[in-house]
């Protein structure tokens, strides 16, 4: 089985992440991908709890957004974690959702310059440089990080190949959405692929998890948080390529509207089952074979919003 991660969404009660960091940590995961959701529950607070609460696991501040955080600021976030929890830090960053932006009124100009922009100051910030960057968007000019001098890995949500591209050349890492089918994170790591084979670059995949003593007990648990990803536009693609007809209109009005008869109609069992690994403990280890043979180097279990979700798709992974 290929490394394994664990990810957090910003769902659960802030209470409850002591107990599911120490859980994914003691269930063998390297990693807790902490999400960026606008109008959930903050990520750097999330991060600095988790780190607290466990002794090895990393901790990744997943899909920082430069248009909903200045990228100073996101740089200064992960450097001063990285300064208490030495190595244990890594910083990714994306475009952000489209339709968190807009409901936040937000509106995400110009993404491929902007979120390079936003790695290359990370970058220079992380080396301690005194930084004069004069860019299309950012700009900063003559200062430095007081912590700086880190080797924090930056790592790049990306699912368009235009941004793909960008992380093969500038990122350490591509990050592959959730809900994501494996013949289209294949496609999507073969654009991401690096130039030189001899640089470390790590390949992680987020992908919808939950196991029951049924398929369609698992699957039920799992199908409004997959229809809020799927739909976004950017996922035209991976659901052409799964197979399952979607109508992404409705679902998308259908959540605007919180018509969640509409949504669990929607996203049928076919479509859960195409976008997810759900089911019996054997049902999702065999699941989770595919993604990982679809070139994951790390398979990031996500749609879990408790320490016995965790422990039981740690457990199915692992067996």
């Amino acid at each position: 089985m290929a490394d394994l991660g664990i990810s957090m969404d910003g769902r659960a009660p802030i209470s409850d992440i002591p107990a599911q960091a120490r859980t994914a940590e003691e269930g063998g995961a390297t990693t807790l991908w902490i999400a960026c959701h606008l109008f959930l529950r903050d990520p750097i607070t999330t991060a600095a709890i988790a780190l607290g609460a466990t002794s090895r696991i990393k901790i990744a501040l997943m899909a920082m957004s430069p248009y909903s955080v200045h990228p100073v600021f996101t740089a200064m976030a992960a450097a001063t974690l990285d300064e208490m929890f030495p190595g244990r830090v890594i910083l990714s960053l994306g475009a952000g959702a489209p339709g968190d932006l807009h409901a936040a009124g937000l509106e995400a100009t110009n993404p491929l310059s902007t979120v390079a922009e936003a790695m290359a100051v990370s970058r220079a910030l992380f080396r301690g440089e005194l930084v004069n960057f004069q860019g299309k968007v950012l700009h900063v000019r003559g200062r430095r990080l007081v912590n700086g001098g880190r080797a924090i890995p930056i790592v790049l949500a990306a699912s368009r190949p235009k941004m793909l591209a960008l992380a093969g050349t500038a990122a350490d890492g591509v990050l592959i959405s959730a809900a994501t089918v494996p013949p289209f994170v294949r496609a999507c790591l073969d654009r991401a692929e690096p130039a030189s084979g001899s640089v470390p670059f790590g390949r992680y995949g987020i992908v919808y998890t939950r196991v029951g003593a049924s398929e369609r007990e698992a699957m039920d648990q799992i199908r409004r948080p997959i229809g809020f990803v799927l739909r976004g536009p950017h996922h035209a693609e991976n659901i052409r390529l799964a197979g399952a007809p979607l109508d992404q209109t409705a679902l998308w009005n259908a959540y605007a509207a919180e018509d969640w008869a509409a949504v669990d109609r929607l996203v049928n069992d076919e479509v859960v089952r195409r976008h997810a690994a759900c089911g019996t403990p054997a049902q999702v280890r065999a699941k989770l074979e595919g993604y990982r043979a679809s070139g994951l180097d790390q398979v990031i279990l996500g749609g879990l919003d408790d320490a016995e979700s965790i422990a039981a798709a740690l457990a199915a992974a692992r067996a």
